[in-house]
């Protein structure tokens, strides 16, 4: 399995920005999708998770902002990121694995991650 993110970029205070990651491999209902995110320092964050045809979910700091869809013609996850604040800023992941509910904020439940893209947010 391969995941390919893209999207990134540099953006005001309050601009969007749309994430996508391309799963190959394997069809991307197959897994839990989720998207994490690193800033210098700090260790990696959950950020949201989709399962086809299930729930999302989302990291209390962006919910109401952040909304994670999903393609499965495209085998393709997106992330549409609104009222971006620079506290955002970070490099965005996207991985794979089998969550159950309990562990899908954990990094270590993901077996195959993206290579990341850098969002820059400024003030």
């Amino acid at each position: 399995v391969q995941l390919q993110a893209s999207g990134g970029g540099l953006v005001q205070a309050g601009g969007s920005l749309r994430l996508s990651c391309v799963v190959s491999g394997r069809t991307f209902s197959t897994y839990t999708i989720a998207w994490f995110r690193q800033a210098p320092g700090k260790e990696r964050a959950f950020v949201g998770a989709i399962r086809w045809g299930g729930p999302r979910y989302y990291a209390d700091s962006v919910k109401g902002r952040f909304t994670i869809s999903g393609d499965n013609a495209k085998n393709t996850v997106y992330l549409q990121m609104n009222s971006l604040r620079p506290e955002d800023t970070a490099v965005y992941y996207c991985a794979a694995g089998n969550a159950i509910t309990s562990t899908l904020m954990r990094p270590q439940t993901y077996n195959y991650w993206g290579q990341g893209t850098q969002v820059t947010v400024s003030s």
